[in-house]
């Protein structure tokens, strides 16, 4: 039996995040069912209080266990001195995991050299395409050595990349769906397109794009939904957004309304002009959008799940960065969506060589397009619909996607980051 520890980011700690908590569930849950052993290990910082990290380590692994995942699991911080500290396991558990797994299939792109080197292969799979290769490119991320690298973006290494391939030799795969986890949803009763979103990037404090020199902009998606802010009023179509937003955004959805979006100061290079959140809010509810919260409506795996599969569709933007570096992106949100059997209507990331457009999923790069796409969904919604479905079969079916993770990196030898 082969034996894959999943190296995943900041799952343990986004207890109220269950979408973040599904891009990993995905590779987890198909690695179990191709027969593989699965072990799980995570950087976890302790929050300073022993009730909450207690409680979000049982919560964490409750949400594994459903899913047939939570007997071997090692949570871990580099303490003082470079030393290991455990929330959970020890570091005889962490000998035998890594002496035992065939692979370490590797998601979180600062883990230590000393951690990476105790597993005999090594798979880095790059889920920020574009923004991974850029980071490293300008000195802002290194990545311990792996011996095979895996990306999800269809452009990178490629000639039409915008960015460099920062001398790794990248295997291609597109991001998958566990389709047995994502039936189809029949709901022709469901009014609204939604999506869950952060606001901003950065961990809730806003994230720029910069090389340090001339190169800077605002990349939040909050900069990309405000650009198409009155597409509600061009559609019959009621469009609804989960929303992530700073701290205390609880009491946001209860502000009333502003009268006008008027800046404290001009707007920085690159970024759009902002005063709080409340306001952002009260902008997106006078031009139509329906605002919840994601922590309310997504705050859970189940939850998230349920809201995706009890939409109408999904409308979405993406970061400014997709985009910029037109890396053919298309979110693990999106295709939970398609899974469903929910048409797409999202944002045009750059060609690919791969993405249907215009049945079941439709890539919109202006408000105009957007308007028409969800006309045409609304025309033959059931068609549409199977048409999503077929999507997520077609390209994003896991256990193919995974076996071929599987099969590249245990016959990958070693290379070397240039």
């Amino acid at each position: 039996m082969t034996y894959v520890v999943l190296s995943a980011k900041d799952v343990a700690q986004s207890a109220d995040v269950g979408g973040h908590f599904w891009v990993f569930a995905q590779y987890a849950a198909t690695l179990r069912d191709l027969g593989c052993r699965v072990g799980w290990l995570e950087h976890f910082e302790p929050t300073g209080e022993d009730l909450l990290d207690r409680r979000l380590v049982d919560r964490f692994i409750r949400r594994l266990s459903r899913l047939g995942l939570g007997q071997d699991v090692i949570l871990y911080r580099q303490g003082e001195n470079g030393h290991l500290e455990f929330t959970m396991g020890d570091p005889g558990q962490l000998d035998r995991m890594a002496d035992e797994a065939d692979l370490l299939l590797n998601f979180d792109y600062g883990i230590d050299q000393e951690v990476a080197d105790r597993f005999r292969r090594r798979a880095l799979v790059d889920i920020d395409p574009g923004l991974l290769q850029f980071w490293v490119s300008v000195g802002q991320l290194r990545l311990s050595v792996h011996d095979s690298y895996f990306t999800t973006g269809e452009t990178v290494g490629t000639p039409a990349a915008r960015f460099p391939d920062c001398g790794i030799r990248w295997q291609h795969v597109r991001p998958p769906v566990c389709l047995r986890l994502w039936p189809v949803a029949h709901t022709p009763e469901a009014a609204a397109f939604t999506t869950v979103s952060s606001w901003w990037g950065g961990a809730g404090s806003g994230e720029w794009i910069t090389d340090g020199r001339e190169l800077v902009f605002e990349n939040n998606k909050r900069v990309s939904f405000l650009a198409h802010v009155d597409l509600p009023r061009r559609t019959a179509q009621p469009l609804e957004l989960a929303l992530a937003l700073g701290s205390g955004d609880e009491h946001l959805l209860r502000a009333p309304d502003r009268s006008a979006w008027r800046p404290k100061r001009p707007a920085p290079k690159g970024a759009t002009g902002y005063v709080d959140d409340a306001t952002d809010v009260a902008l997106l509810r006078q031009h139509g959008w329906r605002i919840r919260l994601a922590k309310e409506v997504a705050g859970s795996p189940d939850r998230y799940r349920a809201y995706v599969r009890g939409s109408r569709g999904e409308f979405s933007c993406a970061k400014p960065s997709c985009s910029f570096f037109q890396n053919a992106w298309i979110s693990d949100r999106t295709i939970c969506y398609l899974a469903s059997g929910k048409p797409a209507v999202v944002q045009d990331t750059g060609p690919s060589d791969y993405l249907p457009r215009g049945e079941g999923l439709f890539r919109f790069r202006s408000t105009e397009e957007a308007v028409e796409s969800l006309a045409r969904v609304d025309a033959d919604y059931p068609r549409q619909c199977r048409a999503a479905r077929e999507i997520a079969e077609t390209y994003f079916d896991a256990e193919p996607i995974v076996t071929a993770i599987l099969d590249g990196a245990l016959a990958t030898s070693a290379s070397v980051v240039a």
